[in-house]
C-alpha cells in the first residue's frame, strides 16, 4: 500500500472517533435530562403523599384528643360526684360530732354535779362513821360487860364457830365429791377387775421352804450320812442346802430359802439314791450335772411362758433370768406364775380401756425380773429389774413400768398404771399368797393399834383377815361430818406405816342409842 492510502485511512479514522465522541456526549445529556425530569416527578408525588399522610395524622390526633378529653371529662365528673358524697358524709359526721360534743358537755356537767353530791355525801358519811364508831365502841363495851368476855375472847369464840361451820361444809362437799367419784370409779373398776378375774383362773399356792425326799429304806440314811458324816457334809457344801435326817421313816428333809438350790439338791439326792453310789466325788459330779440340767429346764420354762403370751425378741439374758423365777417365791406365790398371771391381767384390763395389749403383756411378764437377782444385788427388785431391762435393750416404756409398779417412780404411760393395778390384783386375789401366822398376827395387832390411836375412837376391830377394820367412835365427841375425815386420816396413816398385800377397807361407825323403858 502506498503512503498516500495510509494517510487517507488515518485521517478517516480520526474523523470517525471525533464524531463518536460528540454522539456519546449528546446521548449522555439526554439521559441526564430524563433523570432530572423523573426526579422532579417523584419529588412532586412524594410531596403530595406527605401532605396526605400529614392530613390523616392531624385528623387521627384530633380524634384521639377528643376521645381522651371526653374520657377525662367523664372521670372528672365521677370524681366530682365522689367528692360530693365524701363531703356530704364529712358534713354529717361533723354534725354528729358536734351533737356528741354537746352531749358530752351535758354529761360532764351532770358528773360534776354528781361529784359535788358525792363529796357532800362522803363528808356526811365520815361524820356518821365517826358517830357509828363511837356507838360501836359503846355497844362493844356494853356487850363485854353483859357477856363477861373481852373483844379478843369473843373473836376467838367466833372464829371457832366459823371454823367448825367451815369444816362441816367442807366435809359435806368432800363427801359429795367422793361419793360421785367412787360410784363411777367403783362401777368401772369392778366391771374390769371382775372380768379379768373371771377370765383367768389360777391355782392356789401351796409351796414351802422345805422339800421331802422319799427313800427306799432307812438303811439309805446311813449311806447318805457316810463315814464320819463326810457324805452329808459334801452334799451340804455342794448344794448350800441343809439336809435334815430325823426319825421320819424312809424320808429326809431338805431345807433352804433359795428354791433353786433346794430344787438342785432334791434332784441330785434323788439321782444319788437311785444310783446307789454315794461318795463326795460322785456327789459333786451329780450336783454339777443337775445344776446344768436345771438351767436348761428354767430356760425352757421361760421360753414356753414367753411363747404362750406371744412375746418375742427377748434378750437371752432376760430369758435366763426369767427362768430363775420358776423357783422363786414371794409369800409362797411362784414368781413365774405370778408374772404370767400379771401379763394376762394386763392384757385383759388393757383391752377394756383400749391400750397397747402386746406392750402390756411384755411389761407384765418382765415386771418382777429383778427378783431373780435381788438377793445378789443391792436395791429394791423394781429398781434392779428396771436397770436389767434397760441394759438388755427394752423400751423406755417397759423400763418405766417396771420401775414404777410399786410406786418407787412416777408412771409416764397409762400402761404403767395398768401394770401396777394388775400386780396388786394378782397378789391380792383370794388364795394367791400366804404369810406366816406370826407376821399375820403382828399386822392385825398393828392395824388395830393405829386405828385406836386417833382421838374420839372408842374401839377398833380388824376383820376379814385384816382386809377391813371397823372403827367405832364416841358419838358425843365426833359429829357425822367428821367421821369421813377420820376414815381418810386412818387410811392415810395405814398406807404410810403398815405393809400389807392388797388393800384395807376402813369402816368408821358412829352410833347414838336412845333407851327408855315403858312402865
Amino acid at each position: 500500500m502506498s503512503t498516500t492510502a495510509l494517510l487517507l485511512i488515518f485521517i478517516a479514522l480520526a474523523l470517525g472517533g471525533a464524531g463518536g465522541y460528540l454522539l456519546r456526549n449528546k446521548l449522555l445529556e439526554m439521559k441526564v435530562k430524563s433523570a432530572e425530569d423523573e426526579a422532579q416527578r417523584i419529588m412532586k408525588e412524594a410531596k403530595r403523599e406527605a401532605e396526605r399522610i400529614k392530613k390523616e395524622a392531624i385528623l387521627e390526633a384530633k380524634e384521639t384528643i377528643y376521645k381522651e378529653k371526653a374520657t377525662i371529662e367523664e372521670e372528672v365528673a365521677q370524681k366530682r360526684k365522689e367528692l360530693e358524697k365524701v363531703e356530704s358524709r364529712l358534713i354529717q359526721k361533723e354534725e354528729h360530732l358536734e351533737k356528741r360534743q354537746r352531749q358530752m358537755e351535758e354529761k360532764e356537767q351532770e358528773l360534776k354535779s354528781l361529784a359535788d353530791k358525792l363529796k357532800n355525801l362522803e363528808n356526811e358519811l365520815a361524820i356518821q362513821e365517826v358517830q357509828l364508831k363511837d356507838k360501836l365502841e359503846e355497844a362493844i363495851k356494853r356487850l363485854e360487860y353483859v357477856a363477861q368476855l373481852t373483844r379478843e375472847e369473843a373473836k376467838e369464840e367466833l372464829l371457832r364457830m366459823m371454823e367448825k361451820e367451815a369444816k362441816k361444809d367442807a366435809y359435806e362437799l368432800i363427801k359429795k365429791i367422793e361419793d360421785r367419784a367412787k360410784e363411777e370409779a367403783d362401777r368401772k373398776a369392778r366391771a374390769i377387775i371382775a372380768q379379768a378375774i373371771q377370765r383367768y383362773a389360777a391355782e392356789e399356792v401351796t409351796e414351802h421352804t422345805v422339800s421331802v425326799v422319799p427313800l427306799p429304806s432307812d438303811e439309805m440314811k446311813g449311806r447318805i450320812i457316810g463315814r464320819e458324816g463326810r457324805n452329808i457334809r459334801a452334799f451340804e457344801s455342794a448344794t448350800g442346802v441343809d439336809l435334815i435326817i430325823d426319825d421320819t421313816p424312809e424320808a429326809v428333809v431338805l431345807s433352804c430359802h433359795d428354791p433353786v438350790r433346794r430344787e438342785i439338791a432334791r434332784r441330785a439326792l434323788e439321782k444319788l439314791v437311785k444310783d446307789g453310789r454315794i461318795h463326795p466325788a460322785r456327789i459333786e459330779e451329780v450336783v454339777n450335772k443337775v445344776g446344768r440340767e436345771l438351767e436348761t429346764t428354767m430356760k425352757e420354762e421361760a421360753e414356753a411362758a414367753a411363747f404362750e403370751l406371744g412375746i418375742h425378741n427377748l434378750h437371752p439374758e432376760l430369758v435366763k433370768l426369767l427362768g430363775r423365777l420358776k423357783y422363786r417365791t414371794s409369800y409362797t406365790q411362784n414368781m413365774l406364775a405370778h408374772s404370767k398371771e400379771v401379763a394376762y391381767f394386763c392384757s385383759i384390763m388393757g383391752a377394756e380401756v383400749g391400750l397397747n395389749v402386746p406392750l402390756l403383756k411384755r411389761m407384765g411378764l418382765l415386771h418382777d425380773i429383778g427378783k431373780a437377782v435381788d438377793h445378789e444385788v443391792e436395791g429394791s427388785h423394781a429398781q434392779i429389774g428396771a436397770e436389767l431391762a434397760r441394759r438388755y435393750g427394752e423400751s423406755s416404756e417397759v423400763v418405766n413400768a417396771i420401775a414404777s409398779h410399786h410406786g418407787e417412780a412416777e408412771p409416764i404411760t397409762p400402761e404403767a398404771v395398768i401394770l401396777a393395778a394388775a400386780d396388786a390384783l394378782s397378789a391380792a386375789r383370794p388364795g394367791a399368797r400366804r404369810e406366816m401366822v406370826e407376821a399375820y398376827l403382828k399386822r392385825i395387832e398393828k392395824l388395830e393399834e393405829i386405828s385406836q390411836s386417833f382421838p374420839g375412837v372408842e374401839k377398833a376391830f380388824a376383820i376379814q383377815a385384816g382386809r377391813e377394820v371397823r372403827v367405832i367412835v364416841k358419838p358425843q365427841e365426833m359429829g357425822d361430818e367428821e367421821i369421813y375425815m377420820l376414815a381418810r386420816d386412818i387410811a392415810k396413816r395405814l398406807e404410810d406405816e403398815l405393809t400389807y398385800p392388797g388393800q384395807i377397807k376402813v369402816h368408821v361407825i358412829r352410833e347414838t342409842r336412845a333407851v327408855e323403858y315403858a312402865k
